[in-house]
């Protein structure tokens, strides 16, 4: 009984771990998609609106996992203590990140529900996402080695028994919903973006 306890506590950290990877592998190629959009953004701010939208419940996914580690090992939970904390540097981005994060999709929601001209959003909005861009690429280089590692072994069908870990299936669930929330999302908010285009 021991064991099953000792190996569900692993399972929850490293089962952590992988949510946030491939929440995190799924956000990049969504990011470089809007990211995209950008250079064009007078002939591309549908696509631009609609990925944003789309973007926002794996976010949130993404920083619920996150906050629960940051919960987790802050309050004293002994396996996420083991587990330890991000390097400094990148302890020291997390607020940053999150807080500009959250800037810019909020000024992003503002100003599709405020509608045009809104000269203050958008310069709020640029703004939001210049600061945001500069500390998420160094999020992203902290990172970028460990990604794959941890979103590819919960879609492997065989692999090593290390690679085989309890809830995967809640994990690819859980990341599922977030797109297909993210996809809700986007063409529920479409007749919102059509005074903009």
């Amino acid at each position: 009984m021991y064991e099953s306890i000792e190996a569900k506590t692993r399972d929850g950290v490293a089962g952590n771990s992988r949510l946030t990877g491939g929440i995190a592998a799924a956000l990049l190629v969504l990011l470089a998609a809007e990211g995209v959009t950008i250079p064009f953004i007078g002939s591309l701010l549908g696509p631009h609106i609609f990925i944003g939208m789309l973007l926002i419940p794996p976010v949130l996914l993404k920083l619920g996992s996150t906050g629960y580690r940051f919960a987790r090992y802050y309050s004293g939970s002994p396996p996420y203590v083991q587990k330890g904390a991000p390097h400094i540097a990148l302890r020291m981005l997390g607020p940053g990140v999150v807080l500009t994060t959250l800037a810019l999709f909020g000024t992003g929601v503002a100003l599709l529900i405020g509608g045009p001209p809104s000269n203050t959003l958008i310069f709020a909005h640029k703004l939001s996402f210049i600061a945001w861009v500069s500390l998420m690429t160094l999020h992203v280089l902290g990172h970028a080695l460990e990604v794959p590692a941890l979103a590819l072994p919960d879609w492997r069908r065989a692999g090593p028994r290390e690679a085989q870990l309890a809830g995967t299936g809640a994990r690819t669930m859980a990341l599922g919903i977030a797109l297909l929330g993210g996809v809700a999302l986007a063409l529920l908010t479409l007749s919102a973006a059509s005074p903009w285009l």
